[in-house]
């Protein structure tokens, strides 16, 4: 589409009119219609208008795949090279340009950590803030402070591709009055949709994996798609795995381009200019907005996206597979229109897309917090509870994220961060690999640290599991992953501070509180430009590895160290068939592994995920380590405790030294606390059951006494369920002096029972629940109080004169009669015996008096002496 076409021109007077007035507003722009590329021309003055801002504008980008396109197509637009009036700095490079600057989120983010006030700045676009990155959302709360307390005048627009502008418009707001929201149409191409589902069900996604079947039907869609229409064909897979698997099963007159955020330079620019013949461009999300793929009629959605999960429990990260939400969808279907009319083969079916969610969940939600935690403590707010967030982070993930600061030294006792924590977050990487490479400078050398850290940050994709191998690869050379992987390692050896470094003051942060400590350039953009420096030696790692001494290091000890010390409860040792992790959670290999075969004893664990449904962590990169490497670099895990504990049947006391989880070495512990004791004995029963104590029938009616006071009268009267009992066993095994398993059998159940009743209950246990009862007779008959109710079995003859049996329980609770023959079998059963002489004794005496002629069956039971003796024979 030609500049003069676009249709975002038509809006750029209001947004003009909006900066003008509120100088903050919401730009809502389908795909297509120039938000990205003409928006910060108009604004900059070099679209034919006078400049609407004084200074610099910077668009932001989600990726540095989009700011590399943006800039490129916004300098071939007025006819000149990125470095001009247009330039763009993204991690590793650094194009300066007069009138318009494109970075990335995470660019804009170090930027405005070093000079908040950002000078020479007159506006800055957030694009594709419907993504809802992490670095975004983090950015424009920054943006908001600045704007409240240093720069009034800087302009901040907000560009969206959907319609969803309310929380945009409100953040952006000043006085309770929302921000402007400027609304442009859509490009004027229709796009055909074609439900496409698979002829049979596929399994949905788990974890990272895709069903094989889903993945040739996307790969047959493609085929059928260049058969019916003209054009190229833009193909949306959840990642790089998906787009290798896709582009093996596509053969033809056409060029296959594969497109992700690792692709080479060369691939994305080759992807952004017009091919010779037709093309099939693969790729992820990245493509879903800011980049106009040219050519492209065809949109081919598999459907997938990836999501950020974590793990803090185990402090695993890892990527899962999702369905794609309607607001994807339709991001990825627009693609299609953005030159011409179009079409969109979805490969499911319209009525599953009604299912979809609405929108993808704010990475905020998802997403480890520790490099968010540590940008809001140089903020100067470290609960981040005064940004303007669109989202508030979860407590949990921020609480978790907030620890692992502390834990590395990046932030004090009060959560304010430290002159360390600034040089940490300066390097530009995740909190824990800048760790890795400040201290492991010092350890292996700055070169080594600053190659074993570049290869943490971005891991090539299938390289295998054995780190050292990887890095050795590396380091011969090469294009793609390599010459990404070296730019990236100069840049954080240059990064990191000399050793005679003093850290310098930047200007205060824009907080409503001082700074905690000495500031430091964190944040500074890149002024070097990327070029293709000569590659490091190859050969074998340990050549090029020494410590600060210019001792020589081997690679496995120099790569072990650096990665355990990222990730110090990540160091593994050997247990069976798997390995355990510090962190106490199981790591197994996956299948064909470099590593699995050598069954290594020690591992520093690089790259791990939990797969869904597994307890175990999978290892996706490892080095293999000596117990000296794993116990040094992981020395702040180091612990002895004393674990008295009841294990195979009995208590266990011993000494234990431990590396987190890990144990290194154990010997008896003699003394063991009593109370420690008591407590493993507890847990014992607990274990096997309160059987290992001895029930003597005394115990066992004393607590069924107990139980129906409990349950007639409640409080006061004791709990002694099992839940209740196991409670309170530490305490009176303590008072028993158990120590073992077969003391357990020496314990006096009856009188710990009798402990637990408060002295006003002891006093009237007969009068609620008697042990025995009087009958007429004279006999005192045990009560049963085993069932629900109270039951009292006594034979009939003994009762004669008695109208009705005592009520339990304060006179709450019948007592429950079982009347018994003179041999002891039931006859009948009654709570009212006034009612059983009325109406039962008859039927009762009629079966009975035969069978037992010796005893007596008087007519009138009222007026007949009890008695427990048979007549004498004649």
């Amino acid at each position: 589409m030609r500049p003069d076409t676009l249709p975002v021109r038509a809006a750029v007077p209001a947004l003009r009119a909006a900066l003008a007035g509120p100088g903050a507003a919401v730009l809502a722009a389908p795909p297509g219609t120039g938000k990205t590329t003409h928006v910060p021309l108009a604004l900059a003055g070099l679209a034919g208008d006078a400049p609407a801002v004084d200074g610099t504008v910077v668009v932001a980008e989600p990726r540095r795949l989009a700011a590399r396109a943006a800039a490129r197509r916004m300098a071939w637009t007025l006819g000149e090279r990125v470095g001009g009036r247009i330039g763009v700095t993204v991690r590793g490079e650094h194009r300066p340009g007069t009138h318009v600057q494109v970075v990335t989120t995470g660019v804009l983010l170090r930027r405005l950590q070093d000079e908040p006030d950002l000078p020479g700045v007159g506006a800055v676009i957030l694009d594709e803030c419907h993504e809802r990155h992490l670095d975004a959302d983090t950015a424009l709360a920054f943006l908001l402070d600045v704007r409240a307390t240093l720069r009034p005048g800087l302009r901040l627009v907000a560009a969206s591709a959907t319609a969803d502008t309310g929380p945009w418009a409100r953040l952006l707001g000043a006085g309770g009055e929302p921000a402007p929201v400027v609304e442009t149409r859509a490009a004027a191409h229709p796009v055909e949709t074609v439900w496409a589902p698979p002829d049979r069900p596929v399994a949905p996604p788990h974890g990272t994996r895709t069903d094989p079947a889903l993945l040739a039907h996307v790969a047959a869609t493609v085929r059928r798609a260049l058969a019916e229409r003209d054009g190229d064909v833009l193909c949306f897979l959840p990642g790089a795995g998906e787009i290798a698997r896709v582009a093996a099963l596509l053969d033809g007159p056409f060029d296959v381009l594969r497109v992700h955020g690792r692709a080479p330079a060369a691939v994305q620019d080759a992807v952004l200019a017009p091919g010779e013949r037709r093309r099939v461009v693969l790729a992820t999300s990245v493509a879903e907005s800011s980049l106009t793929v040219p050519g492209v009629r065809i949109v081919v959605d598999a459907g997938l996206a990836r999501e950020p999960r974590t793990d803090h429990a185990r402090g695993l990260g890892a990527l899962t597979t999702v369905r794609a939400s309607r607001a994807a969808a339709d991001q990825r279907a627009g693609r299609a229109g953005r030159e011409a009319p179009g079409a969109v083969y979805r490969c499911w079916s319209e009525a599953e897309h009604a299912r979809l969610p609405a929108r993808p969940r704010p990475e905020i939600a998802l997403a480890d917090l520790t490099g968010f935690a540590l940008e809001a403590a140089c903020w100067g707010d470290p609960d981040a509870s005064g940004l303007a967030l669109p989202d508030p982070p979860p407590p949990a993930a921020l609480t978790a994220a907030r620890a692992v600061l502390a834990a590395l030294g990046a932030t004090g006792p009060d959560g304010r961060v430290t002159p360390r924590g600034r040089e940490l977050a300066r390097l530009g990487v995740p909190p824990r690999l800048a760790r890795a490479a400040l201290d492991g400078a010092a350890l292996v050398g700055a070169r080594t640290a600053a190659e074993i850290v570049a290869l943490l940050s971005e891991p090539p994709q299938d390289a295998g599991d054995d780190l050292t191998a990887v890095w050795r690869r590396l380091r011969r050379g090469g294009d793609g992953p390599a010459a990404r992987w070296a730019d990236e390692a100069r840049r954080l050896e240059r990064s990191l501070p000399k050793p005679s470094g003093r850290l310098e003051r930047s200007r205060p942060r824009p907080s409503a509180q001082p700074p905690a400590g000495p500031m430091d350039n964190a944040g500074k953009l890149e002024r070097s430009r990327s070029g293709s420096a000569a590659q490091p030696p190859p050969g074998d790692v340990a050549a090029g590895s020494t410590d600060v001494a210019g001792r020589p290091v081997s690679g496995d000890v120099a790569a072990g160290l650096v990665v355990a010390l990222a990730f110090p409860e990540r160091v593994a040792r050997l247990r069976g068939r798997d390995h355990l992790m510090a962190s106490g959670t199981g790591a197994a290999f996956g299948p064909g592994s470099a590593l699995a075969a050598a069954r290594p004893e020690w591992l520093a664990v690089a790259v791990a995920d939990r797969p869904a449904g597994s307890a175990a962590a999978r290892i996706r990169l490892a080095v293999a380590i000596d117990a000296a490497t794993a116990e040094r670099a992981a020395a702040p895990l180091r612990a002895t405790e004393d674990e008295v504990v009841w294990r195979d049947g009995d208590v266990v006391a011993r000494r234990v030294e431990r590396l987190g989880a890990i144990e290194l070495a154990a010997r008896p512990l003699p003394d063991p606390p009593a109370e420690r004791v008591a407590a493993a004995l507890a847990d014992g029963l607990d274990a096997e059951g309160l059987a290992l104590l001895d029930w003597t029938p005394a115990a066992t009616a004393l607590r069924e006494r107990f139980a129906f006071l409990r349950a007639a009268l409640g409080d006061p009267w004791p709990a002694v369920d099992d839940a209740a009992l196991l409670a309170r066993a530490p305490g009176w095994l303590a008072a028993a002096g158990a120590r073992r398993r077969a003391d357990l059998r020496r314990v006096d159940v009856a009188a710990a029972l009798r402990g637990l009743v408060p002295w006003e209950c002891a006093a009237r246990l007969e009068e609620f629940a008697p042990e025995r009862v009087q009958v007429p007779s004279g006999s005192r008959v045990r009560v049963d109080y085993s069932g629900d109710r109270p039951v009292l079995a006594v034979r009939l003859q003994e009762l004669f004169g008695w109208d009705a049996a005592p009520a339990l329980a304060g006179g709450r609770v019948p007592l429950v009669v079982h009347l018994l023959s003179p041999a002891g079998r039931p006859a009948a059963v009654t709570a009212d015996l006034a009612a059983f002489w009325r109406e039962g004794y008859r039927a009762v005496r009629a079966d009975l008096r035969g069978r037992y002629p010796r005893h007596p069956w008087p007519e009138d039971p009222a007026a007949e002496p009890p008695t427990r003796r048979a007549k004498p024979r004649r």
